[in-house]
């Protein structure tokens, strides 16, 4: 009887010394698992939390305000009478810097300080209009009004687009910013 313990004592030794041992033992607790848990199951094939799915619950009342689409009707641009429109202005002013071929710097800035701001006019001064990524205006432009006297239009061009800060304190549109994305 004494041998038993000690012939016990070698063989899970031996066993747990190789790989093929360790991977039997594996095996073994696998089966063990999936037998117990089929054993306590009820001998449905799909996973349920009872007896039938409840219904989804709604958790949030449709008629609050979630603030992710606003209800409020977005700002309209003001422009004084007899002014130009922000589209106007913008396609104006896309066109004057397109339109730089064969041109001092002073005649295209020229062409551009009817329609652009003071502040603009002065980083625009020096510029070499031979740089200007474009050759034509393709579409008119596309506004996106941020308040009463702000306004966002994007000009397709030939290479890219324009993006146009417009502004109108006083209700006359002119260009405030510039922006470029080549296509």
């Amino acid at each position: 009887m004494r041998d038993v313990p000690k012939l016990l004592e070698r063989g899970l030794t031996g066993l747990f010394r190789s790989r093929w041992g360790i991977g039997l033992v594996l095996i073994v607790l696998v089966f063990l698992v999936v037998g117990i848990g089929r054993l306590f199951s009820d001998g449905s094939t799909s996973p349920s939390l009872g007896a039938g799915s409840p219904a989804p619950a709604i958790s949030a009342d449709p008629a609050e305000d979630d603030s992710v689409v606003s209800s409020v009707t977005p700002p309209t641009p003001k422009t004084s009478p007899g002014g130009a429109q922000p589209e106007q202005v913008a396609y104006a002013f896309a066109s004057a810097w397109v339109n730089h071929q064969d041109v001092s710097a002073e005649k295209w800035l020229d062409r551009l300080l009817p329609n652009a701001t003071k502040n603009l006019a002065g980083q625009l001064s020096g510029v070499d209009p031979a740089g200007v990524p474009a050759e034509r205006v393709i579409g008119r432009p596309s506004l996106a009004a941020v308040n009463n006297s702000m306004v966002n239009a994007v000009v397709t061009m030939n290479s890219g687009k324009l993006t146009l800060r417009l502004v109108a304190p006083d209700g006359l549109w002119l260009v405030d910013g510039i922006d470029w994305e080549t296509a």
